[in-house]
């Protein structure tokens, strides 16, 4: 086989978010947007509803249509993104539920799908979805008058335990929402780490889930294996790669594995990507191309039929710092060539 074999635990992804559930002690439903985080929106959200989870947050009505047609009737679906211009018949199809982010959205499903539940976003200070105070005031007799389902606002530096946004935005929100009948969301993985103030009635794990950072006790998820496609062995002084841009100062055992920046191991990893062989690490040498990476096999006492990537040694942040980036990024941008298999 000439594609890399990534393996997905969801047992693991099922565990995490029994874990991080159990943290917040609250109700919780699992983040699953962006086919969840690259994983596989399908066969993930199954897992989490085979361990109980029975709400579940995308980011796009087409999305939940995609979820729903994946777990069927019964659990509930919210939609980040709200009520859009063309979407009254997919929810109501579907049965999604909305996170209302404007008055014109409040507007729009009131006038379309009247009896569809919905919720509401609120901002407290990321300025990015959600009604500002103002707007708030100005429809929540209206909104609370239909029975929202859920208030939620989001924080934007959960990551950062000891930044002063945090208490700031659980302020606002307390102030927005308190002493109204419905229930509310502050928490994703972070700010579900952030203690139990945070939590509310519903927290919604995502990158925790996954394996990643900010969620440091999580169980890994992924791994990924490379197929060697070549071998060979250089004299001192050849060069490897577009540009010449690695030069051996030593005699060296090249190896050519299948994979590059059409996969999602980002360009901007050059000289600084590590693959292992067992517990031996290879450096990656010359530059990450669309579909090939030249790796630094000399060391290793047999030739490698494949070479790991994501696994014990290297999980997707420690990849992400290499390449500058953040794990969210590694994990949606893993390729679809890849022959992926779910680990039950």
């Amino acid at each position: 086989m000439a594609t890399g074999r990534l393996s997905i635990d969801l047992s693991a992804v099922a565990s995490n978010w029994q874990a991080l559930s159990k943290l917040a002690q609250t109700d919780s439903a699992p983040v699953v947007k962006a086919d969840a985080y690259g994983l596989g929106i399908a066969p993930v959200a199954k897992a989490l509803a085979r361990a109980g989870a029975r709400r579940f947050f995308v980011a796009y009505a087409e999305e939940g249509l995609a979820l729903r047609r994946a777990l069927g009737p019964g659990p509930e679906i919210m939609v980040l993104s709200g009520h859009m211009a063309g979407d009254a018949r997919t929810i109501a199809e579907w049965q999604l539920t909305p996170m209302l982010n404007s008055v014109d959205q409040l507007m729009r499903h009131l006038e379309s799908v009247p009896d569809q539940p919905f919720g509401l976003q609120l901002d407290t200070g990321m300025n990015r979805l959600g009604m500002e105070w103002s707007e708030w005031a100005a429809v929540a007799e209206i909104a609370l008058a239909q029975n929202p389902v859920l208030l939620m606002s989001h924080l934007s530096c959960a990551d950062d335990a000891e930044h002063p946004m945090n208490p700031y935005q659980l302020d606002l929100f307390r102030q927005m929402t308190d002493g109204l009948n419905v229930p509310r969301s502050l928490a994703a993985t972070g700010g579900i780490l952030l203690g139990p103030d945070y939590a509310f009635d519903l927290v919604r794990p995502g990158i925790g889930l996954y394996g990643g950072l900010p969620f440091e006790h999580a169980r890994p998820v992924i791994r990924l294996d490379l197929p060697v496609i070549q071998v060979r062995d250089l004299q001192q002084g050849e060069v490897a790669g577009y540009g010449n841009a690695w030069q051996a100062h030593r005699p060296s055992r090249l190896a050519t594995v299948s994979g590059g920046y059409a996969d999602g191991i980002f360009r901007s990893l050059t000289g600084r990507l590590t693959f292992w062989h067992g517990d031996t690490p290879c450096p990656a040498v010359g530059r990450v191309s669309m579909d090939l990476i030249i790796v630094d096999v000399t060391d290793l006492e047999e030739v490698p039929e494949v070479l790991n990537l994501l696994g014990p040694h290297q999980g997707v942040d420690r990849l992400a710092e290499s390449a500058g980036t953040i794990g969210y990024e590694v994990l949606t941008s893993l390729g679809s060539r890849y022959a992926r298999t779910h680990l039950e």
